[in-house]
């Protein structure tokens, strides 16, 4: 395969505007510039880790997780990843995820039996189709894109490869409070605006809206997303944009928010929430990223916000037991996570040409699926999570990185340093990840 160079490597699988490089004032085309007819790629990862604590923190009494060792190993995910040249100005995309080794469930939703829920296939993990679009490129400032799509909400979504975290397994905060990685079927407009200082990349979408069934407790939206069923409801859709700012070498500010005005009425049974009134749903999120020669550092901030949750957690803790969510109350009308991270390139820091790509790193995270709880419900301070995440890259090839690193949680408490009221949890990982283009023509 083709040496990309180091900064074009970092995005080399993403197909949206945010796919540039920093400098890069054709971003639009660029990612499409490196091949005439297809291209075939992937990423995938794998992760062995070692805990100090049980299976469920809700389930250890007053102390919270029960300190127990165990270790687990996985395959989080592997993307095959696809792109064909229709023509110069028509471009097919699609990336197929399986997650967990697993082929997922399938469900139906029988009306011949009151509607129940009935499952066909159970086993871990699924198989999912992440993207499916066509895209039909105009000019640097004006693209259209239908089909599967990546919504760009929030710094891991829109930028979820392996290689763009430092971390064995994705942040933490906002894979927890949004689905991951969040594809959703509808159209977008992207491009490129602006040059100099003044570059700007944008992506705007409608697209099918979340599942009020899906939120909960300990997940707030992280299990909300449509697609369960063969088609998704969209009575209700939701609005997502996102700009980017790469107006300064090496530097990238974004922020991108989402809209939905009546996440009910997008729910399995159309009677679920009728006659509560409408279930608003609004997401901000900031992140942005520096790099050069020495350092690489991360940043990112995400506020949601849930409108009517009464009458979300009037019905959601009766949701049929067949049902495929958690029907755990209450759900918060305010969930966040912040979090920033930091790495330092140790070759050329010490000016070792011969020596490998390896970064040292420590990230930080906060976050809390029940920031505001209203109504008769409290929030419950074991959801409350500040976390420590210390390690090292090393990657022997541009597209190939070994990963190690240690987490600490504090649960309880919103404090960086110190102990949350209930017991820590800790663990040691190890991981191996690669991305990039296999064969291209």
């Amino acid at each position: 395969m083709k040496r990309v160079p180091a900064a074009a490597a970092a995005l080399a699988l993403t197909t949206t505007a945010a796919a540039a490089t920093a400098n890069d004032s054709t971003a639009v085309a660029a990612p499409y510039d490196s091949f005439s007819k297809y291209r075939v790629g992937g990423y995938g990862e794998m992760v062995a880790a070692w805990k100090d604590y049980g299976t469920n923190r809700f389930f250890g009494g007053q102390y919270g997780n029960s300190k127990t060792s165990r270790s687990t190993i996985a395959i989080p995910r592997f993307v095959v990843a696809m792109d064909y040249k229709l023509s110069k100005q028509w471009v097919v995309g699609a990336e197929i995820e399986f997650e967990s080794g697993g082929t997922g469930s399938a469900y139906e939703l029988e009306n011949t039996e009151n509607g129940e829920y009935e499952t066909e296939l159970e086993k871990g993990g699924e198989v999912a189709i992440e993207q499916f679009h066509i895209t039909r490129l105009i000019t640097r400032s004006l693209n259209v894109r239908a089909g599967h799509m990546i919504v760009p909400v929030g710094l891991t979504n829109a930028h979820h490869e392996p290689n763009l975290f430092f971390g064995t397994v994705r942040p933490e905060g906002e894979t927890t409070l949004l689905p991951s990685t969040w594809h959703e079927t509808g159209l977008e407009l992207f491009g490129t605006i602006g040059k100099g200082t003044a570059t700007f990349d944008y992506e705007a979408m409608v697209v099918a809206g979340l599942n009020a069934n899906g939120f909960d407790r300990n997940n707030w939206a992280g299990g909300a997303s449509q697609g369960i069923f063969e088609e998704d409801n969209f009575t209700s859709p939701a609005y997502a944009v996102r700009l980017d700012w790469r107006g300064v070498k090496g530097l990238r500010l974004g922020g991108s928010f989402y809209f939905c005005n009546n996440i009910g009425a997008n729910s399995d049974k159309k009677q679920t929430y009728e006659g509560l009134g409408r279930i608003p749903l609004r997401i901000w999120s900031f992140d942005g990223q520096y790099s050069n020669r020495y350092v690489t550092a991360r940043a990112n901030v995400l506020l949601g916000n849930l409108g009517n949750t009464d009458a979300v957690n009037s019905r959601n803790g009766k949701l049929s037991n067949n049902s495929p969510y958690s029907r755990l109350t209450p759900v918060a009308k305010r969930a966040v996570s912040y979090g920033g991270e930091v790495g330092v390139n140790l070759r050329n820091l010490l000016h070792l040409e011969r020596m490998p790509v390896v970064v040292p790193f420590a990230r930080y995270e906060y976050y809390n699926p029940q920031q505001e709880v209203t109504g008769n419900y409290s929030a419950d301070n074991r959801l409350q999570t500040s976390m420590w995440v210390a390690g090292i890259n090393w990657r022997p090839l541009p597209n190939l990185i070994v990963k190690a690193d240690y987490t600490t949680r504090q649960i309880g408490t919103s404090k960086v340093f110190g102990k949350g009221t209930y017991n820590s949890e800790n663990e040691f990982a190890v991981g191996v990840a690669f991305v990039g283009w296999f064969a291209r023509k």
